[in-house]
């Protein structure tokens, strides 16, 4: 048995393809997932106003617009049910409804109507001179409301009295909600522990009677299935007239929005069908948008701010105003594509909060696929984050898997799921406690923080002042040393020098006398951590003017000295080597293009010369043309270029988006 709980305890159970030993051995948990109250008769009063509501849309009685589902009657005409809604029948189900109690008929209220009149609180012999006046000052009041006031007192008296008699705390006795999942137990499973399904794959009507439960969930299995794949453009492979069993999940929010259409049936693995960890899910369709249409740093939708506060003219404004329209047609438009599949579905699970989300689904509009009203529609029970294709198939999988779980019997103590019911691992010596820093210790650390900060922003007379300020040494030793920075580079000079900074390697040794012969913990000096020849000549001009006298410069690993002027020089002349270089260059490419005219690519992947405008060819894209422009150019040059084509861009798309505003609003 042992080996047989590990196995379907494993592997993931899908709720239309169960193994066989657990489907046979299914049966509700009478106490979990079926709301109960505190004493029998309120059961059954609960249980019977159930029955009560979901017959209102049986087949027997079909619901008309000239017909009360709440109060279960039907008029001849539209006269007689707006009459209706004013009576204190309807209010008085209403308030039912409100409390979570049955509604009741006409011959019920007439005598619940005909006991007030006689006595208030007649049933109770102990009142009170309060309750006398309340019973007097119940006359003045309608009989509706002397009616409420009863109910109200003699249900909180029950209360009081049920507390007075049961040591039970209130906290702990069961209400009158649904919880989101239904509880089987099983003998293949260990004991308390059960298996969860969401109710929302279940219709009221299924749900009226406990006992057919495991039977609906026999009657869902289904065969697996051989499908194609879907294309990767995400375009439906599957013909609009697929009757197999599938469902249809869509969210949509924040300018997000995701739709799938996913078969119950399992799918057939090129392994096999032999157990279910070899067969996956068949996603008939799937579709995401996404529109830039809320106020970042602001929050909320463009079209609720311009209800709130009128219409914005910025430049934003009009591009979530576009946007949103256009993500409403881009939705509607699936919705159209996808009617066969839509109106064939299941169930509809759907999450639309806000009105302009739900609108968008639900309309009303032309054409319209979605009705709010459909039986079908679902939300999901459970937390749901961004709308993306994962997050949908992830709900997907939340929904149709089966949950394991560990229920404990009052009063009982022990593990709360599963995961805790494994064998408890030995706890971990506590580690011992960090050792607090002394005042001096927090000091350099701060100084180690301040020096590191402007060493790297290159900030170098702040750099010396904050030294002199605070009397600190030029080699200062970075705290805590046994980081990986502060070991690698553990002086300011170490830091410069490993930075690339000539000018902080510079003022540090000629102005701040820093000493370049310490060594890191690698064994290596300054010098050697420096990874350009502009930093390398720094310390070698360094050594120049400080003299040879100065430091142990061979200790220092720094080579020979180089007077600042020769270094000046060498700099230049590099500098005026690559600018001729660069000259030569676009000449040479100038001379090609007269003579050969541009590159471009051949649809084998290589080049060939003379094809485009110059040569009567085919015309260069868009992008050839951009990487045209700007062959020969610096980088800031290109950079200059690009603003401007964005800039023109931007101005572009503001002027169409005016017109297009102002032939809606003409």
């Amino acid at each position: 048995m042992d080996k047989l709980q590990d196995a379907l305890l494993r592997r993931p159970l899908y709720l239309y393809d169960l193994p066989a030993e657990i489907l046979n051995s299914l049966s509700l948990k009478s106490d979990a997932g079926f709301p109960a109250v505190a004493d029998d008769d309120a059961s059954t009063d609960a249980s019977s106003s159930q029955r009560h509501v979901s017959s209102l849309a049986g087949p027997d009685n079909v619901l008309g617009s000239q017909s009360c589902s709440l109060c279960s009657l039907t008029f001849n005409s539209v006269q007689e049910q707006r009459d209706h809604l004013k009576t204190d029948l309807h209010y008085y189900n209403l308030k039912q409804k409100m409390n979570g109690l049955k509604p009741v008929s006409e011959a019920e209220f007439e005598n619940l109507v005909d006991q007030n009149e006689m006595s208030i609180s007649g049933s109770d012999t102990t009142d009170t001179e309060d309750d006398e006046e309340d019973e007097n000052a119940s006359r003045k009041e309608s009989t509706l409301s002397a009616l409420l006031k009863k109910q109200a007192t003699l249900a909180d008296r029950r209360n009081a009295d049920d507390g007075d008699q049961d040591d039970e705390p209130k906290a702990k006795r069961r209400g009158t909600g649904k919880p989101p999942l239904l509880w089987f137990s099983s003998p293949q499973l260990p004991e308390n522990t059960y298996f969860g399904v969401y109710r929302a794959l279940f219709t009221p009507q299924e749900l009226e009677n406990e006992e057919e439960i495991v039977d609906r969930i026999r009657q869902r299995q289904l065969p697996p299935i051989a499908m194609p794949k879907t294309p990767k453009d995400g375009s439906t492979a599957i013909p609009h007239q697929y009757n197999g069993r599938h469902i249809f999940l869509c969210m949509i929010g924040g300018g997000h929005f995701a739709a799938m259409v996913v078969c119950l049936a399992p799918k057939k693995s090129k392994h096999g069908t032999v157990g279910p960890m070899n067969r996956e899910a068949i996603v008939l369709a799937h579709k995401t948008f996404h529109r830039y249409t809320t106020r970042r740093k602001q929050g909320g939708s463009q079209s609720a701010n311009d209800n709130a506060k009128g219409p914005a003219h910025s430049a934003g404004a009009w591009i979530r105003r576009y946007n949103e329209q256009a993500l409403v047609d881009d939705i509607r438009a699936l919705l159209k594509d996808w009617k066969a599949l839509i109106d064939t579905s299941d169930l509809l699970f759907i999450r639309a909060t806000g009105n302009t989300n739900r609108r968008t689904l639900f309309g009303p509009y032309e054409g319209q696929v979605l009705r709010p009203n459909d039986p079908r529609i679902r939300g999901f029970p459970f937390s749901t984050r961004r709308a993306t294709q994962n997050e949908l198939m992830r709900a997907f999988i939340e929904l149709t898997r089966l949950k394991v779980k560990e229920i404990l019997p009052e009063g009982a103590s022990g593990p709360a799921d599963e995961a805790s019911k494994q064998p408890s691992k030995p706890k971990p010596e506590a580690k011992p406690a960090t050792p607090k820093l002394t005042e001096e210790q927090e000091t350099a650390i701060f100084h180690t923080n301040q020096l590191q900060a402007l060493i790297r922003r290159s900030k170098l007379p702040a750099l010396l002042s904050y030294l002199t300020t605070n009397n600190l040494s030029p080699d200062f030793l970075f705290q805590p040393a046994d980081t990986q920075q502060n070991h690698h580079a553990p002086t300011p000079l170490h830091l410069a020098a490993s930075q690339n900074s000539a000018a902080l390697v510079t003022g540090l040794l000629t102005r701040a006398r820093a000493n370049p012969t310490i060594l890191n913990r690698e064994g290596r000096t300054p010098f050697e951590l420096a990874g350009d020849r502009a930093t390398r000549d720094a310390f070698r001009v360094a050594r120049s003017e400080l003299g040879e006298d100065a430091w142990d410069w061979e200790k220092a690993r720094v080579p020979a000295a180089l007077a600042k002027e020769e270094a000046e020089r060498r700099a230049e002349r590099e500098k005026e080597a690559q600018r001729k270089e660069e000259e030569e260059r676009r000449r040479r490419e100038e001379e090609r293009l007269k003579t050969e005219g541009p590159k471009v690519q051949d649809g084998k992947g290589g080049k060939k010369a003379g094809v485009g405008l110059l040569s009567g060819g085919a015309p260069m894209t868009a992008e050839e043309r951009r990487q045209e422009e700007a062959r020969g150019l610096t980088p800031e040059q290109r950079m200059r270029l690009e603003r401007e084509r964005r800039a023109r861009a931007a101005e572009e798309r503001i002027r169409r988006m005016q017109a297009f505003q102002a032939q809606r609003g003409g």
